[in-house]
Order: C-alpha cells, then structure tokens, then sequence
C-alpha cells in the first residue's frame, strides 16, 4: 500500500504528456473509480521504489496495493514473517521458501524503507483472515457441520 501525501505536502508541478499517455492515464483512472491525480500519484511513487528496489513489485488485492517478491506470489510481508519465524535468519528463511537469499534480502530492504506500510498491510490481512474465518464457522454452525 503505497501511502498518499497530505494536502501541506503537496506542491504544484506542470509537466508535458503525450496526448496518448494522457488518454490511457484518464481512461484507466475511470475503469478503477479514481482520480488521475491520484493514479499518477500511485505510478510516480511506484515507479521511484521500482528503481529503489528492483525485486519488489506492486499489486491489487481486495486490501489495496501491496508490495511482492518480483517473479513470486509472495508479498513481502509474508517473507518478513517468514523470517521472523526462521529466528531473523535470512539463510533459513531462503531455504524454507526456497529462494536465493539475496531474493529474501531485497523484501528486507524493502521493508526496512517502508516497515511502517508494510506491517499496516499485513495487520489487514491477518484482520480480515480472521474475519472470513469467524463468518465461515458461524456458516459451519448453522449447517450442523
């Protein structure tokens, strides 16, 4: 989840755009129910971490933009607990999710930029896992299952 600035943060630029550039940008802020300020707000910040962070990628999920291994499905926040579990050891950490260890090292580097983003993320996926799993053993209860 990339954050958005504050209004006191903002400062006014002009840039120049392909018209086609700018036909793309307003029909996919459109399709998505956003601003175009907003998305190119989002396409800026990635871009930048993209250049930061070569391994990392950005995607969707019902949670909102979430930062992934490069190549995998794994968010970052999975490895990070994974390597918390594995005692901080990178090394165990790579071998369990079966990966070089300099993939584990790009999430840590990652996380260590952005830790504040990363742990929020991952606070709302263990909140909405925990819902579904309540709803799911009400449904379970009320089949007699």
């Amino acid at each position: 989840m990339v954050a958005r600035a504050k209004p006191n943060e903002l400062e006014h630029r002009s840039f120049r755009l392909p018209r086609r550039l700018l036909g793309e940008i307003k029909q996919r802020a459109e399709r998505r129910g956003v601003s175009q300020t907003a998305l190119v707000e989002r396409y800026l910040e990635e871009g930048v971490r993209l250049d930061d962070h070569p391994m990392i990628v950005f995607g969707d999920s019902p949670l909102g933009r979430r930062a992934m291994l490069a190549g995998s499905r794994l968010e970052v926040s999975q490895v990070i607990a994974t390597i918390r579990n594995s005692k901080d050891s990178l090394e165990d950490a790579a071998e369990y999710l079966d990966l070089p260890v300099v993939r584990v090292r790009a999430c840590l580097s990652y996380y260590a930029a952005y830790q504040d983003e990363v742990d929020e993320y991952a606070a709302e996926t263990a909140a909405a896992s925990e819902k579904a799993e309540r709803t799911w053993r009400r449904e379970q209860d009320l089949i007699g299952a």
